[in-house]
């Protein structure tokens, strides 16, 4: 058995029924031309004709010490029948019976007696595509590293014959790394926490007091704030990402400050339609991959944070966004003075408020440590194929958490931004106006910088 590290450890420990922990994916994909009624078949049989399964795919959660929590084990036969399943939409096979089926699959948890993944092909569009329906424990991988392993599954070239598997893609030449014994791995962990410490107090004197940096639990209370259900509800829509570069050229932000002041504009109209605007701007923590370049590890989860000023209390655009520029371009200011030890004692300060939420009635009391997470996750500018099958989006879907009853998060997909929204259902149940107020904020900044 190998320990669980802290920060993967600790989406184990806020699972709940109220509170399933797995990031998700929905892609459609064009299938050839020339593909009969029988290719979803045909394709998930191909498929599962190859039983050999990598570790991140084979591990589940084992009681070690007692603690339920502290090791993976590995599964030395892994079902793939029931991981890998496939299933149709009835007709007449509409977007929208596709994001009800999405939202039923997402708000399940992941059984912890197999390894915590699944695929799900759906078949019965109305247009011919058909659908994939992934998702993995957070405890598992990130979403950087979620979209690095799907993207090795794809290729570019859709007369490949090779077919790549998730469970089971080629190993990618690395360092080694020597194995180490979990007395080994337990001594580690302690001596890491004890050289954090100092790093901590160093992290905090540069980016607390100096940079003036954004901390948590300076957020306003908003409807969106309040104790969540398990029942998920998942929006999508795709933006031309040629749009987008228009206002970051006409303005000089970023393609990020872009996106963070589009959805700002949303969140900002979907509460004045309610009457429900704060007078303090709202709070996004902004998730940062702490992966390099070269990282083909997809185990576990690497990310520190930012906690960005949206600027909700602006109704001028063009100053909204230069509000939500500067906010992160201080935050990224302070992460570039940090050692890589003084990185990942911020990146816990930054995500400590996460340990908080698992406190039992904390959502209802307690001030938010930010309003909403907002995730923009790389992907990939070229074609992509999978079988033959051309991607034609690919909509992340992550996790609401307790006092956050809303998460956005995008990803590039060829020339498109893909949002995937997903909600509590019960306190969003119309959570599809935010890509109206989406579309209408990302208008109103081309109308004000173009």
């Amino acid at each position: 058995m190998d320990l669980i590290a802290p920060l993967d450890a600790l989406f184990l420990l806020a699972e709940s029924r109220e509170h399933p922990m797995h990031v998700g994916s929905l892609q459609l994909f064009e299938p050839p031309e020339d593909a009969g009624p029988d290719y979803l078949r045909e394709f998930r049989a191909a498929l599962l004709a190859d039983k050999t399964v990598r570790p991140t795919f084979s591990k589940r959660p084992a009681t070690w010490l007692g603690a339920p929590q502290m090791a993976w084990t590995q599964d030395d036969d892994v079902d793939l029948d029931y991981h890998v399943q496939r299933s149709a939409l009835p007709g007449p096979g509409h977007i929208g019976q596709l994001l009800d089926h999405a939202s039923t699959l997402h708000s399940a948890l992941l059984d912890r007696h197999r390894p915590m993944w699944e695929l799900h092909f759906v078949e019965g569009l109305a247009d011919g595509r058909f659908a994939l329906y992934s998702k993995m424990h957070h405890a598992l991988v990130d979403g950087v590293s979620a979209q690095r392993l799907m993207r090795r599954t794809l290729t570019t070239d859709p007369f490949a014959t090779e077919l790549m598997r998730p469970w089971n893609l080629p190993r990618k030449p690395g360092p080694p790394r020597p194995g180490k014994s979990r007395l080994g791995g337990l001594i580690d962990t302690v001596t890491s926490a004890r050289s954090s410490t100092t790093a901590l107090m160093r992290a905090a004197r540069t980016g607390l007091v100096r940079q003036q940096l954004t901390l948590p639990f300076e957020a306003p209370r908003t409807l969106f704030n309040v104790p969540i259900g398990g029942a998920r509800k998942c929006a999508v829509r795709s933006w031309s990402m040629d749009r987008v570069k228009q206002v970051k050229k006409a303005t000089g932000a970023t393609v990020n400050d872009v996106v963070l002041t589009m959805s700002a504009g949303a969140l900002r109209a979907y509460l004045l339609e309610r009457d429900a605007l704060p007078d303090k701007p709202m709070i996004a923590m902004v998730p940062m991959s702490l992966r390099e370049e070269d990282d083909v590890d997809s185990q576990g989860v690497k990310i520190a944070a930012l906690l960005c000023n949206l600027g909700t209390d602006i109704a001028d655009p063009l100053e909204r966004l230069r509000v939500v520029s500067e906010s992160t371009r201080r935050n990224k200011e302070v992460y570039r003075s940090l050692t890589p030890a003084q990185t990942l004692a911020m990146a816990g300060v930054m995500l400590s408020p996460m340990a908080a939420m698992l406190l039992p009635g904390f959502a209802s009391v307690a001030t938010p440590p930010f309003n909403i997470v907002i995730s923009n996750v790389p992907g990939s500018r070229e074609s992509l194929y999978w079988n033959g099958s051309r991607l034609d989006a690919t909509y992340p879907l992550s996790i609401p958490l307790d006092g956050q009853a809303v998460n956005i998060t995008l990803t590039s997909s060829g020339d498109n931004l893909d949002f995937g929204l997903v909600g509590c259902r019960r306190t969003l149940p119309d959570l599809h106006r935010l890509l109206d107020h989406l579309e209408d904020s990302l208008a109103a900044l081309e109308d004000a910088a173009l």
